[in-house]
C-alpha cells in the first residue's frame, strides 16, 4: 500500500468480522513498526499480546468507569477528560451515565488485544516539573503504536488506540503483571474491520497550522495567497 493512502485511510476499527489476527501477521505489524523514532533510540516500548478472553473482559470492565466521565462530559458540552477544564457533570451523574459499547465492549469482540508500554527509565521526560499534565513522553511511545496501526491497515486488518482503561493503570498492572517502572500507554484492539473506510473526516491544514506565531497567518494551500 502507498504511504499516503495508509496515512489517509487507517481509521479508528472498532467493529470487528471475528476473523483471527495469526501470530504471524501480528509478528509482521511489530517488526515493522518497530522502526518507530523513540528518544535517544532507547525504544522501551514492550507489548502484551492478550487473546485470552477472560483478560479481554477485564480490560473492558476497566475501561468503563472513564468511558462514563467519558459519555457524560460530552454531554455536558465538555471536551473529556481535558486536564484544563473542571469537569462540568456531577459524580452521581457520571455514575449513572450508560456509554456506548463501543467504548468497551471492543475489547471483548477483537481478535486480539495489544497493551502497549514504555519503560519511564528509558523516556525523557523534559515537561516533568512544568505545572501542566505531562505529554513529552509520549514522544517515544506513539509513533511506535501509530506505526503498528498503518501496519495493521497495510495488512488488511484495523484496530484504534484506546485509553480509557488506563485510568486505572494499577489493575491493569496487576492483571498483566507489568512492573512499576512501566507506564501503561494504549490497550489496541485488533482485527479485520467489518467495513474499512476509505474517506476521513479531518480538518483542512490552514485549520491548524499558522506561520511564524500563535495567532498568526494560516499556512494556504498549494497556489494560494502567500
Amino acid at each position: 500500500m502507498e504511504l499516503y493512502d495508509a496515512m489517509r485511510t487507517t481509521f479508528a476499527a472498532r467493529s470487528y468480522t471475528g476473523e483471527p489476527v495469526p501470530d504471524e501477521v501480528i509478528y509482521r505489524i511489530l517488526d515493522n513498526a518497530r522502526f518507530a523514532p523513540s528518544g535517544g533510540n532507547r525504544q522501551g516500548w514492550h507489548v502484551v499480546v492478550v487473546r485470552d478472553a477472560g483478560a479481554r473482559d477485564t480490560l473492558a470492565d476497566l475501561a468503563v468507569p472513564a468511558a462514563k466521565r467519558y459519555t457524560a462530559q460530552i454531554a455536558a458540552g465538555q471536551s473529556p477528560w481535558n486536564s484544563v477544564e473542571p469537569v462540568a457533570a456531577a459524580p452521581e451523574e457520571i455514575e449513572r451515565t450508560v456509554p456506548p459499547s463501543r467504548l468497551t465492549e471492543t475489547f471483548r469482540e477483537a481478535s486480539v488485544v495489544l497493551v502497549v508500554c514504555v519503560d519511564l527509565r528509558l523516556v525523557a521526560s523534559t515537561d516533568q516539573y512544568l505545572e501542566r499534565v505531562g505529554v513529552i513522553s509520549g514522544a517515544s511511545i506513539y509513533p511506535f503504536v501509530w506505526n503498528l496501526l498503518m501496519a495493521a491497515r497495510h495488512e488488511g486488518y484495523g484496530g484504534t488506540i484506546t485509553t480509557l482503561a488506563i485510568a486505572q493503570e494499577g489493575k491493569i498492572k496487576d492483571l498483566l503483571g507489568v512492573p512499576e517502572n512501566v507506564a501503561v500507554c494504549a490497550v489496541v484492539p485488533l482485527g479485520r474491520p467489518v467495513k474499512q473506510l476509505t474517506k476521513l473526516r479531518r480538518g483542512p491544514v490552514e485549520g491548524f497550522t499558522v506561520r511564524e506565531r500563535w495567532g498568526g497567518d494560516p499556512l494556504p494551500p498549494p497556489g494560494g495567497a502567500s
